[in-house]
């Protein structure tokens, strides 16, 4: 909702600065996104000016050369190609240092040889209006010299606001300007409807029937002869341009601006084409056809509401009126429709139809049956004033009219309760008094009559919510919420989660969130065979699906990052994806059973839920560490960066982990590994490089390592309680062996086999080295491996050692063809 600060101060200016009220509107809930300012600066180089002479450009036919009095005895030469210039006429003038609505200062300049000291502007170039066929005229009365800011609403600033869909009252300035009064104390002018010329009674010619009572509420008409359809004034096109809106002609531009102003929508139909003189609200029929204002032609269904006449359908309700019977150049009877209709409807069909509309965004909201003879005083007033239109006597009014206010008490001693302040009593009924509730005193509290435009207020608790956000949410004491016996204890799941995601910031990742909605191009890219689960109501083709993998918001991450010049990135997330059953991977036992009162997973299938799993990814890119004096261009990122995270996230949840070769379309063949758990080999994710090609549909160059596993299979086999085991005070024996196997062997058998051979004295055994070269020959590769022995409760000698390494020497022969390397 964008709202004019010079159209709000019509109704409510508080003596504040705009930061100001820009704190004070959001702290009481009416959050105000950004302040734009609107129109041109410098002002003091905008004038009126009296074009003297406009003759022919000499090297340019579509040109004229005018001089032009802009006061004070000075006159300047400005270059204009506005067909419609002539000498004599009264313009709008910019001179050098004027500053146009784009930010472009304007200064001195030849064009086409000649000299040009400004500019005779168009509406456009003031950004009060659309036209730049031609300059802007104005009235031959105002004298040269002139501050065109004394004639023309040159600059204002506007408040962005983001509007919660319970507060659809303030979706008007005047809605708003009721809320700038409470917040700040500051006077508000009377409501702009409160003069009514118009009256009670049928319409001569007209007629309005109702078969969908259930979805229009309220249906209201009045009828306008002798309109005359021309431009909106000046300060209309203004204003609603600073409010986002087109002017078009001044009937349209009446119905957006008391839409604006009032919150309710209106729409305007050419009397003369409604064909009948009828108009029926009814459900539209499968198949039926309307043509909208924006000329699409719209297919319907039956819960969908249209508005017809003797020849069919001419408005889709609460959406967009059609084109048969709009407002034209030859028009000169007007029939003003405002009405009410049910939002969860309007909703449905905006979405339906992919239509959405300044009236759809409001009228889906669930509008007062209230607002809408308010609007039809305000406009018209502004049709009679400004389109020299005659008002015919009487409205239809079909629906219940006005609607009942309901009475809210709320207790003193209640408020204090809830908020852990007392506000007195008096300040209570202050505030709601100008929210625009009628208050009365009531024993232990107060009584309030709740205006029909909040129909967000039913309760007693709501009414403490109006009292605590406008005096002052700041002011609520922090307070800890009564126990009542609840406990602060994490259950076991969430503790090794926690770790898991201490363990990962302790490695110096960074944790992103993502959607768990993604687009199926995100699955083609991956080249993922997973099917997804597709929502049925998206709210984009590009959050269409769920994901079935972390893999694809970390890379959309680290692209946004390398988009903003950030190559090089550590991100990781802790997420939901989502499998259908037939993808879902074999689960460890006990822990996935369909809920109590199903049918097994066929039942689920039939209800057709996802399989949702907890998954930890993460995702590295550029230097595998920082550069620094002694290390200028430090590695890049590669499967062994990747397989320390993995080992980091292992070491938390003291879990051991296993690897094999990875399958996974998405990663790089020969750089990148299956992560195992568990004695039984329980598959739970992979780690490795993501390959070339998959990186490169997100634009990342250079090596992208990671590794994605689920969090349960890893958390089934976690160490939750680790068992005590004493450091024996006896030393180590350590031996250094080293190995040839064939170059296809991996390191992790090699490991195996060792630790087999070893038996209970072997405490450790890793690799420290790797050689391929002459020394082994093709197709060998040397492991050199640290083996530590040590005994709980004696010092090994070299005789207790020998037969184990002799036995773990044949073992690698015998097993994987290995030998003593020399």
């Amino acid at each position: 909702m964008r709202v004019p600060v010079e159209w709000l101060h019509e109704f409510c200016a508080p003596p504040i600065g705009l930061g100001a009220l820009e704190e004070r509107l959001t702290m009481t809930g009416t959050k105000v996104e950004a302040l734009h300012p609107h129109g041109v600066t410098a002002l003091e180089h905008f004038v009126v000016g009296k074009v003297r002479t406009a003759g022919p450009h000499p090297d340019a036919d579509r040109l004229r050369v005018c001089t032009v009095d802009v006061g004070t005895g000075d006159t300047s030469h400005i270059v204009c190609g506005a067909p419609n210039v002539a000498a004599g006429q009264t313009v709008a003038v910019a001179r050098p240092g004027a500053v146009m609505p784009d930010g472009t200062r304007l200064e001195t300049a030849k064009l086409r040889g000649q000299r040009s000291e400004g500019m005779i502007l168009a509406e456009d170039e003031l950004a009060i209006g659309t036209d730049h066929d031609g300059i802007l005229v104005l009235d031959d009365g105002l004298a040269a010299g002139t501050p065109l800011a004394d004639v023309l609403p040159l600059r204002t600033d506007v408040l962005e606001l983001e509007i919660t869909p319970n507060r659809p009252d303030c979706l008007g300035v005047y809605g708003v300007a009721r809320e700038v009064h409470a917040a700040t104390g500051a006077p508000l002018a009377p409501p702009p409807w409160q003069q009514d010329p118009g009256t009670p009674g049928d319409v001569d010619g007209f007629a309005v029937r109702i078969e969908a009572p259930e979805l229009c509420p309220r249906f209201t008409l009045r009828l306008f002869e002798d309109v005359t359809i021309g431009p909106s004034p000046p300060w209309l096109k203004a204003r609603l341009m600073a409010a986002g809106q087109r002017p078009i002609n001044a009937v349209v531009d009446i119905t957006n601006y008391v839409m604006l102003l009032t919150g309710q929508p209106l729409h305007a139909f050419d009397a003369d084409r409604v064909d009948g003189g009828e108009l029926v609200v009814r459900r539209a029929r499968d198949g039926e056809r309307v043509t909208t204002l924006d000329d699409v032609e719209r297919l319907l269904d039956d819960r969908m509401v249209v508005i017809d006449d003797a020849s069919g359908p001419t408005s889709i309700a609460g959406v967009m009126g059609g084109n048969r019977s709009e407002v034209h150049a030859g028009t000169t009877r007007v029939a003003m429709e405002v009405a009410t209709w049910d939002g969860p409807n309007v909703q449905r069909t905006s979405t339906r139809l992919g239509l959405r509309s300044e009236a759809s965004g409001r009228n889906e909201k669930g509008l007062s049956t209230g607002q809408t003879l308010e609007a039809q005083a305000v406009a018209a007033r502004l049709m009679v004033r400004l389109c020299g239109a005659t008002l015919r006597p009487g409205t239809i009014d079909v629906g219940p009219g006005q609607p009942p206010t309901g009475t809210v008490h709320v207790r003193e001693a209640r408020v204090a309760r809830l908020l852990g302040r007392a506000v007195p009593r008096h300040r209570q009924a202050e505030i709601l008094e100008a929210l625009d509730f009628t208050v009365s005193n009531a024993g232990d509290g107060l009584d309030a009559r709740v205006p029909h435009f909040r129909r967000d207020v039913t309760r007693e608790a709501d009414l403490v919510e109006e009292i605590a956000r406008i005096d002052g949410l700041d002011k609520l004491p922090a307070t800890l919420p009564s126990r009542r016996g609840a406990v602060g204890v994490l259950a076991p799941e969430q503790r090794l989660r926690r770790r898991a995601e201490d363990a990962l910031v302790g490695a110096g990742l960074f944790e992103v969130v993502s959607w768990s909605f993604t687009s199926e191009a995100t699955a083609r890219r991956l080249r993922s065979a997973v099917p997804n689960v597709r929502l049925r109501n998206p709210m984009s083709e590009e959050q269409a699906v769920m994901r079935t993998h972390v893999l694809g918001s970390l890379l959309d991450a680290a692209a946004l990052n390398a988009r903003r010049g950030t190559p090089g990135v550590r991100l990781f997330e802790v997420g939901g994806v989502y499998l259908p059953w037939a993808a879902a991977r074999p689960r460890p036992p006990g822990r996935w059973d369909p809920p109590a009162g199903t049918r097994g997973r066929a039942a689920w299938d039939a209800h057709e839920l996802p399989d949702e799993r907890t998954h930890v990814g993460a995702l590295l890119t550029g230097s595998a560490r920082p550069a620094t004096w002694r290390e200028g261009d430090p590695p890049p990122v590669d499967l062994f960066a990747a397989k320390a995270v993995l080992e980091a996230l292992a070491r938390a949840l003291r879990v051991e982990v296993a690897v094999e070769p990875a399958t996974e379309p998405w990663l790089h063949p020969a750089r990148a590994a299956r992560v195992l758990v568990g004695p039984d080999g329980q598959p739970a994710g992979w780690v490795g490089e993501v390959h070339p090609s998959v990186a490169a549909e997100w634009g990342l160059e250079g090596p992208v390592a990671g590794v994605e596993v689920d969090l349960a299979v890893l958390t089934t086999y976690a160490d939750t309680v680790p068992a005590y085991v004493d450091v024996t005070s006896f030393p180590a024996v350590r031996l250094d062996l080293a190995v040839v196997v064939g170059d296809d062997v991996p390191a992790a058998a090699v490991l195996a086999a060792v630790r087999e051979a070893g038996g209970a004295l072997l405490a450790a055994a890793e690799v420290f080295d790797v050689y391929r070269g002459d020394q082994v020959g093709p197709g060998r590769v040397s492991l050199a491996l640290s083996l530590t022995f040590r005994a709980p409760d004696r010092t090994l000698a070299d005789e207790d050692v020998a037969p184990l390494r002799d036995g773990i020497v044949a073992r690698l022969r015998e097993q994987l063809g290995g030998e003593l390397r020399g």
